[in-house]
């Protein structure tokens, strides 16, 4: 039986500061714990603080080896149906050589700690903290631990809904520190967004985004739209309004948010606060007939 050793963050390597991003903490609260969290479930959203994810909530996953995950999202009827999403963490020399069991199913691969070396096409990618790739709906691909340390990354998955007069998005790998950051406007850079694909690009049908906020920094107003959302915390700290409801978070916590969940932030500082973020985009709303 292996175990996953509680290991720090790598940082990437880049000519931005180094940055570390948060992975869950696995292990188990002795005893002595105060029963009181931030965990929260409502009809507009879920708050899944960091201190809950520990081993006793992990899944194996089918087709992987020395590998665990903690499932933050999944369709759920009446709340948010388009996407799942995981932290998965895979130990040394462990990892999948078929990684996705559904052919119609995109995803997007963003890697918190360690080594991981992602084949696609006949080239071996390697990714470290901060490296991100989008991987193409019914894609061959593999992805294995190349390191000598645990290695833990985010996994979104959405089944692609395909446009007329448009192809299918394509297979790509960059990363955090290589993608620049696009200021919001009329906030000089205090609240801008890593986009890993471009806004107006129609072949996709979701983004999957990191957004920074400097210490004092905030979402001016109450966001209202049908977008669901994946929220994880890399780094920092902040306060979020969701649906009225003003919550504490900090890095390693997990915000799942349904269409039209209201939302707004104050990043307090001291440091950046920022978050890998999900949303479907760029498609027609589906009619019921």
């Amino acid at each position: 039986m292996f175990r996953f050793a509680r290991l720090a963050p790598r940082a990437s390597r880049c000519a931005r500061p180094l940055a570390t991003y948060a992975s869950p903490p696995g292990g188990h609260p002795p005893q002595s714990d105060l029963l009181t969290s931030r965990a929260k479930f409502t009809e507009a959203y879920a708050m899944i603080p960091r201190g809950v994810l520990r081993d006793i909530v992990t899944s194996p996953l089918p087709n992987w080896e020395r590998t665990r995950s903690w499932i933050l999202a999944r369709p759920l009827s009446g709340f948010a149906e388009t996407f799942s999403q995981y932290v998965v963490e895979v130990a040394p020399g462990g990892g999948s050589d078929a990684p996705e069991p559904n052919d119609a199913a995109e995803g997007a691969l963003f890697v918190l700690r360690g080594s991981l070396a992602l084949t696609h096409g006949g080239e071996t990618h390697a990714m470290e903290a901060g490296g991100f790739a989008f991987v193409p709906p019914g894609a061959r691909w593999a992805l294995k631990n190349a390191g000598d340390d645990d290695a833990a990354f985010v996994w979104v998955r959405k089944r692609y809904e395909p446009a007329p007069n448009t192809p299918a998005p394509e297979f790509f790998v960059t990363s955090d520190a290589a993608t620049p950051r696009t200021p919001m406007p009329d906030t000089n850079g205090a609240w801008a967004t890593t986009r890993f694909v471009a806004s107006d690009d129609l072949r996709h049908d979701m983004h999957c985004n990191i957004v920074t906020f400097q210490p004092g920094a905030v979402i001016p107003f109450l966001e209202t739209h049908v977008m669901e959302h994946g929220l994880y915390v890399l780094e920092g700290k902040a306060v979020y309004n969701v649906n009225g409801d003003w919550i504490e978070v900090e890095a390693g916590d997990f915000i799942w948010m349904r269409a039209f969940c209201p939302q707004a932030c104050y990043a307090g500082g001291p440091g950046e606060f920022r978050y890998l973020l999900y949303k479907d985009v760029n498609r027609h709303a589906k009619l019921p007939f």
